[in-house]
């Protein structure tokens, strides 16, 4: 067996259809790049047409877009049928979309709550319920979403968004519980601090970006591409064991 063949037998993701939900930037777009790249029909969802068919148009392979609102359930079932419609059941769903409100916790009022746990918890859990059953039935299937440090940790006004991703964290590992007798994993990623869109306002602070960095024992803040091989490693076959698991992608930031 070539180098290739062995590495294509680990990796490879043809034949497979893979969901990324805000695939159109950030975390999310990135990811999407190195499942089709690694051979996967890939569906970006996001709420921007432009921006999903932009971020389409810049990657290898087979990519669809399905434009959707998350935000809320009725969004979350629609875009479900849509992606069906469009590619079929998927094999590997990854659940990057988020929102990061950012309030103190003592003016956190419920529309904050309400929009944090819709988009960052209810639409993974409703993608979940949706597919992860079919991927049973079939004997394959990969879960995978995009957690936080402020799921373990308080700082930089925490609020509703760690509440949302610790919970997130719960969902995976009940997942797990479920599905992977059947061949489903489901793994959580969890990112220290990333230069994207959604920590935009943070980025506005340099010396608060600056003394992120410092917490991290590489000496940098995270990129979006720092996650494109872990989560190619979570879809393929080559993570068939590894399950329930919440992995820091972080520079160690959560060691140091």
């Amino acid at each position: 067996m070539t180098v290739s063949e062995h590495l294509s037998a680990l990796f490879s993701l043809e034949g497979r259809t893979a969901v990324v939900t805000g695939g159109s930037s950030g975390i999310g777009r990135a990811i999407a790049a190195a499942l089709a790249g690694a051979g996967a029909r890939t569906v970006l969802v996001a709420r921007d047409a432009e921006r999903l068919a932009a971020a389409a148009a810049a990657m290898e392979g087979e990519v669809l877009v399905v434009p959707a609102d998350l935000g809320a359930r009725d969004g979350v079932r629609a875009a479900a049928e849509a992606i069906v419609a469009a590619a079929g059941e998927p094999d590997v769903v990854v659940s990057a979309a988020g929102v990061n409100l950012r309030p103190p916790m003592p003016e956190v009022d419920e529309a904050v709550w309400d929009a944090t746990m819709r988009l960052n918890l209810d639409a993974p859990f409703l993608l979940g319920q949706r597919f992860g059953p079919g991927m049973a039935e079939r004997g394959f299937g990969r879960l995978i979403a995009i957690s936080s440090q402020q799921a373990h940790r308080a700082f930089v006004q925490s609020g509703a968004y760690g509440v949302s991703k610790a919970a997130l964290e719960g969902l995976a590992r009940s997942q797990a519980e479920a599905w992977s007798a059947s061949g489903v994993t489901s793994n959580v990623l969890v990112p220290g601090f990333v230069l994207t869109p959604l920590n935009a306002r943070l980025q506005e602070d340099p010396a608060r970006v600056a003394a992120l960095a410092q917490r991290t024992m590489v000496g940098r803040n995270g990129l979006p591409e720092d996650f494109a091989t872990a989560a190619l490693f979570l879809a393929s076959p080559a993570s068939g064991y590894v399950t329930g698991q919440s992995i820091a992608v972080d520079g160690g930031f959560s060691v140091h």
